[in-house]
């Protein structure tokens, strides 16, 4: 039982990795023509870059069926996917976009710096020159802001309207300020 634990452990806390690289590598590389609809104000509960979240869940979803019909521990690897997955539910999705009716806006500590960097990573018009690649971890918002002024000459609004708007952004500024 301990190994499992470790396992899904493991998956969880590697999953940050995974989603890095695909972030930055496949959905601002080649994966663009589904992401770019999370760049662009939503029309709706729905958008297009929710693709990846189905093609991640059904992964999760095998590797739980294929650990259970006994190929150990791949139920484990899945089962890390899943709490990742809800994580960043809970965390992009509620937190961030408030695209569930909790509007929270974190005032301090880890929770505002998360928010504030995934603003930062929507002040670039498109998908060149952004910042903050990760979901659950978030550089410090000095470290963006010195990586975004470097690369545009200085601050930029939100790319999306939701952001723009959140409760406590104020647009204009460093996407959120201090």
């Amino acid at each position: 039982m301990l190994i499992s634990l470790l396992i899904f452990l493991f998956t969880l806390a590697a999953m940050e990795g995974v989603a890095y690289l695909a972030h930055k590598y496949i959905m601002h590389g080649f994966g663009w023509g589904w992401h770019r609809s999370h760049h662009e104000p939503r029309q709706g509960w729905f958008e297009k870059n929710d693709l990846y979240a189905v093609v991640f869940a059904g992964l999760a979803i095998v590797l739980i069926a294929l650990g259970n019909a006994g190929w150990y521990p791949l139920q484990w690897i899945g089962a890390g996917m899943t709490a990742y997955g809800a994580l960043y539910f809970i965390a992009h999705d509620g937190l961030v976009h408030h695209r569930w009716p909790l509007r929270l806006v974190p005032r301090r500590g880890y929770l505002k710096r998360l928010y504030q960097a995934h603003l930062m990573h929507h002040a670039v018009q498109g998908r060149e020159g952004c910042v903050s690649f990760g979901f659950l971890y978030a550089p410090s918002v000095e470290r963006l802001r010195a990586q975004l002024r470097a690369r545009h000459g200085g601050p930029l609004r939100p790319a999306r309207e939701d952001a723009a708007t959140a409760p406590g952004h104020a647009a204009g500024s460093d996407a959120g300020g201090e």
